[in-house]
């Protein structure tokens, strides 16, 4: 029988020492292949080209995230430069998540690192991350009300609190979110026990059950002429713990309505709302940190979104 080779004792000069169980060869992975298998396989890579452990953590975590936006089960020949530009847009402006500079040039790096090596190996045809510069991607501007549009808007609640039938509900939802500009998650989490009516002006306040979310918590104050059209929805809906005890669908539905009966060119959303009414404070000249504050937004997110509203504040738009 023959004798296994001996290993060395010391590694032979510029020869990396490799310690634990040989890494497995290449998983076979062709054009064809899902994201996750590349994925796992460029992991074996980085692995065997004695990528720093810093390096393999912090592409693993970006690949992560590419797998979250196009799914596990992706052909990775079927991914384009633009996918991979949406994919970056989503990052920066659309995951709900603040991305820093740093993070983002890394980012880049990682899908250029990754698809770079799928195309030098031919497992695909080319490398759509070549093309990808690493400035970062601007999103469009957001959806807004004009004045004209807000008057419309409201007066069409109106119509529905006066109407045959009266129902205070779209009016309560319109002023609310104008006023206060929360997001529909929020307006949703509104608790009958933190609506606060001992202050000069009846507030709300902003909860968040995850801990690490309690900084964006505030307290924001609406106008006292709505206080007998929420004890008008009070009477008539009856809800126990939460202010608007129906799904978020439903009361997007009630923006729908009365943007369809106000004739609107588009319908109002949530988010729309929140940007008219972070506008109109902007414009009138709120304090910056003060509108910061009130939206619930860090530092880093707000440095973009102050960009936009300045934006949307120049002459035309």
């Amino acid at each position: 029988m023959m004798a296994e080779p001996q290993m060395p004792l010391f590694p032979q000069r510029g020869v990396k020492a490799q310690y634990g169980p040989p890494v497995a060869q290449i998983k076979a992975i062709d054009s064809n292949s899902s994201l996750a298998a590349a994925i796992s396989a460029y992991h074996d890579h980085m692995v065997r080209q004695g990528f720093s452990e810093h390096t393999i953590k912090a592409f693993a975590g970006d690949l992560r995230l590419l797998q979250k936006y196009f799914g596990p089960s992706m052909v990775i020949s079927k991914l384009g430069t633009k996918d991979l530009n949406d994919f970056l847009t989503w990052l920066l402006h659309y995951r709900g998540v603040p991305c820093s500079p740093k993070s983002y040039a890394r980012r880049v790096t990682t899908l250029k690192s990754f698809f770079g090596w799928l195309g030098n190996t031919k497992i695909i045809p080319f490398d759509p991350a070549a093309a990808i510069v690493h400035a970062r991607a601007k999103a469009p501007l957001p959806d807004y009300l004009k004045d004209d549009e807000v008057e419309k808007l409201l007066d069409a609640a109106e119509q529905k609190l006066n109407g045959s039938k009266p129902d205070p509900r779209p009016y309560l939802l319109a002023h609310l979110v104008l006023q206060t500009g929360i997001k529909k998650s929020e307006c949703v989490g509104i608790a009958l026990r933190d609506i606060d009516r001992s202050g000069p002006e009846p507030s709300v306040l902003i909860r968040y059950s995850n801990p690490r979310m309690q900084h964006k918590e505030r307290r924001l104050a609406f106008a006292s002429e709505l206080l007998p059209v929420l004890d008008d929805y009070l009477e008539k809906y009856q809800p126990q713990e939460y202010l608007f005890e129906c799904t978020p669908r439903n009361l997007e539905y009630v923006l729908t309505d009365i943007s369809e009966l106000a004739s609107l060119p588009q319908q109002a959303s949530f988010e729309m709302l929140r940007w008219t009414s972070a506008l109109r404070d902007f414009r009138d000249g709120m304090d910056h940190e003060r509108l910061r504050k009130k939206m619930g937004l860090t530092k880093i997110t707000w440095r973009e979104t102050s960009e936009k509203l300045a934006k949307l504040t120049e002459p035309g738009l």
